[in-house]
């Protein structure tokens, strides 16, 4: 009966281990899609979509995990929604990995003309959408509600940035119209960078249901 408890938690351990190689991947392809974007690098830009093929297969392997451990276990309580948190975290993060792959794929497209504007608020938007992930994950390896609550208020500044973008390059093709090959995958860059800070939220949530039992998305945070 020990062993078979002893290599149960080992089984965890496992699990937790591979959702965070996926969150440091992740971590860094964010960081890369905007360097790339910023100096208009496309050579890591295609580093960035090459290794999008290595997530996936982790994410492959979170999941043949977790559902042979839902399978074979039978877990109870605390230990059954870690492994359904950990099945749910995997897919967000390989959501997140897309993204950066998308972002990459506009920073090539821009890599061979001017860009608009100096980047200031993409950036912003990219630094602070990568610790979203960082600390969500912190969190679930910490086991701590508290400071996946933490999150709350940074996903309202990433769409403070989101919005000042577009209003931005909405003005400037108003005025402009050849400007729209440029900003639209600004645009785009921006709404992708929106939507990696709610899979963080997302993680976050997941982490407080994992810690709590309590549920609570699409609810007051």
């Amino acid at each position: 009966m020990a062993d078979g408890r002893e290599h149960f938690q080992r089984e965890l351990q496992k699990l937790n281990d591979l959702i965070l190689k996926m969150g440091g991947m992740v971590e860094k392809n964010i960081f890369n899609s905007v360097e790339a974007l910023k100096k208009q690098d496309a050579r890591l830009a295609r580093e960035i979509m090459t290794s999008d093929d290595n997530l996936d297969r982790l994410e492959l392997e979170v999941d043949d995990l977790c559902l042979e451990l839902l399978a074979t276990q039978q877990p109870m309580a605390v230990d059954l929604r870690f492994i359904t948190t950990g099945l749910r975290i995997g897919s967000d993060l390989e959501r997140i990995g897309d993204l950066a792959v998308d972002i990459a794929q506009r920073a090539i497209e821009l890599a061979d003309q001017p860009l608009l504007k100096p980047l200031v608020d993409i950036p912003k938007m990219a630094e602070l959408a990568e610790k979203m992930v960082h600390r969500a994950l912190d969190a679930f390896v910490k086991r701590d509600a508290e400071l996946a609550r933490g999150l709350w208020p940074d996903e309202d500044k990433v769409d403070h940035y989101r919005d000042l973008v577009y209003d931005e390059l909405v003005d400037m093709m108003s005025k402009d119209t050849k400007a729209a090959s440029r900003a639209i995958p600004l645009i785009i860059i921006s709404r992708h960078l929106e939507r990696i800070a709610d899979h963080a939220t997302n993680i976050a949530e997941d982490v407080v249901y994992m810690v709590e039992g309590k549920v609570i998305k699409h609810g007051p945070k």
